[in-house]
């Protein structure tokens, strides 16, 4: 765990952008239906966990996201895999419910919850490219190079206009995740490491396939 100054206090990127995604995440999973989620009684469980989890980040470092702690980034972890495994159940009953011809009221009960997954989907995948990129964003912010980076940015190659200091934050890991979901493919940004390469292949074919029989079943209904 690393010291640091008072002149460090102003350094890192602020959390409440993630803050703001997890939560997201969390109010989003209230308005699925019970059969699209793992029980009615778990979507509380999923909150207050969701709600604690968070606590412990925010009292173990408030303010700004800059301080290295590996507990702290096992929390972080595990909070992420908690939404992933909620997103992945959700949208594996959805698809299932597509195959095996469940009933929908109407097209647009049909495209709200897909539209719901999908949009859980993209922040799940913003939360971890942002918390594997480079060590972390402590790590990004204090400049801390022990972790080879996993993207290359536009803004990398542009210091005269970003600023020597520029590292990519929440916002940044929040459109790559959107344009993978959208474009199916990169776009201004490049994945130059396996793991986020195999991430944003993952991430294109979940998102095709919610669209795809999603938007299918919904003209059916029509």
């Amino acid at each position: 765990m690393k010291n640091h100054s008072a002149r460090d206090a102003k350094v890192g990127e602020s959390r409440w952008p993630m803050t703001f995604a997890v939560m997201a995440t969390g109010s989003l999973f209230f308005v699925i239906p019970e059969e699209f989620r793992m029980s009615d009684s778990w979507r509380y469980i999923y909150l207050a966990l969701l709600v604690g989890l968070l606590a412990i980040l925010i009292i173990a470092d408030p303010g700004r996201i800059n301080r290295e702690s590996r507990a702290l980034r096992i929390v972080t972890g595990a909070m992420l895999g908690m939404i992933t495994l909620v997103t992945a159940v959700s949208a594996f009953r959805l698809v299932m419910g597509l195959i095996t011809d469940s009933r929908f009221e109407s097209p647009g009960k049909l495209l709200m919850i897909g539209g719901i997954i999908w949009v859980t989907n993209v922040l799940a995948f913003a939360l971890w490219y942002w918390h594997l990129d480079s060590g972390g964003p402590a790590a990004r912010a204090m400049h801390d190079f022990r972790m080879r980076p996993a993207f290359r940015f536009p803004e990398q190659g542009i210091p005269s206009i970003v600023g020597e200091d520029w590292y990519p934050k929440f916002v940044d890991y929040l459109a790559l995740s959107f344009n993978t979901a959208t474009a199916f493919s990169p776009t201004d940004i490049a994945a130059i490491r396996h793991w986020p390469k195999l991430s944003m292949i993952t991430e294109s074919a979940i998102s095709l396939s919610l669209i795809g029989l999603v938007l299918a079943r919904a003209v059916n209904v029509l």
